[in-house]
């Protein structure tokens, strides 16, 4: 999905410094209205543009599709990233300019590399919207290290069946990407990555695995505590890359942990392009607006034009 329109935050989360304790920075994520899908946007921030390779974040917020009603994304363009969709309820069916036509449900991830070029849609279904149903869960972007935002694109789908479990005191976690509390997800990631779903019982404590540089949690349901402070749901807390720390489920707690290596040198972003080099979004802005990106097969008619 393709909801950021400039280079920099137009509405950027609120953000607070948190002191005394493993905390660096706590990030509010700002809702916005989608045209009746409401969306919670947390990265990039002002005082956060990326968490390890992840650059952007946004929380699909629960709602019910009435029936006749869908999700709409029409085909447009990326570089230089992985789009990452996640459900926890609902159905979005996945296409792309190089032919793939996936749904995604709950559990699953989709994990398209962009690299030098690809367009794709997401989109309700046919059967999905006659029905109607809940809609909820995360999209975000992962950029490139600089000598892989030139590579092929590719896109990936790995069934819930397929990504790693690990159980702990209280808590169940699914590894999405990357690696994590000694388990290594399949997914095709291009530089050391933290990507986990968990879900906690209220009371247990989750440590917070220090196998990466850079981490944050994401609250996406329920309360949960550190260091005498407690943050609901829409908050992502950004740790010290040093500390190590625990958190507390002060409720049942539906969380989504994040990180990872982070990148060499800084990156642009404008739009849905992403790149360690200003001129390249240039091309890509000329090349979407002259119709030089490959069509998505099935969805050839409709797409969304460049900003201007």
């Amino acid at each position: 999905m393709s909801w950021l329109p400039t280079d920099a935050p137009a509405e950027s989360p609120q953000t607070d410094r948190a002191a005394g304790d493993a905390i660096e920075l706590v990030i509010t994520s700002r809702p916005r209205d989608l045209g009746g899908f409401s969306i919670g946007r947390v990265l990039p921030a002002v005082q956060r543009r990326l968490v390890g390779p992840f650059i952007f974040f946004d929380h699909m917020i629960r709602h019910d599709l009435a029936p006749g009603h869908g999700v709409d994304v029409r085909p447009h363009p990326h570089i230089g990233l992985a789009t990452v969709t996640y459900l926890f309820e609902g159905e979005i069916v996945h296409r792309d300019s190089l032919g793939s036509m996936q749904p995604i449900v709950p559990g699953d991830v989709n994990w398209m590399n962009a690299g030098r070029g690809i367009a794709h849609s997401e989109r309700t279904g046919a059967e999905r919207r006659r029905s109607g149903g809940a809609m909820h869960g995360i999209q975000s972007w992962v950029a490139f290290p600089a000598d892989a935002e030139e590579t092929a694109p590719s896109f990936e789908h790995h069934a819930a069946a397929t990504l790693p479990l690990v159980a702990l005191p209280g808590a169940k976690l699914r590894v999405l990407a990357g690696h994590a509390y000694g388990a290594r997800s399949p997914v095709g990631v291009r530089s050391p990555t933290l990507y986990v779903h968990a879900e906690v019982e209220a009371g247990a404590q989750l440590p917070i695995t220090d196998e990466h540089a850079e981490r944050a949690v994401f609250v996406v349901e329920g309360e949960v505590g550190s260091a005498e402070r407690s943050y609901g749901a829409g908050s992502m807390l950004v740790f010290r890359n040093d500390a190590r720390t625990t958190v507390h489920a002060r409720t049942a707690a539906r969380l989504m942990l994040l990180g990872g290596a982070p990148l060499e040198g800084a990156r642009h972003v404008w739009w849905n392009f992403v790149s360690s080099s200003s001129e390249r979004i240039e091309r890509a802005k000329d090349e979407w607006r002259r119709g030089l990106f490959a069509k998505v097969p099935g969805d050839e008619v409709e797409f969304i034009p460049l900003p201007e």
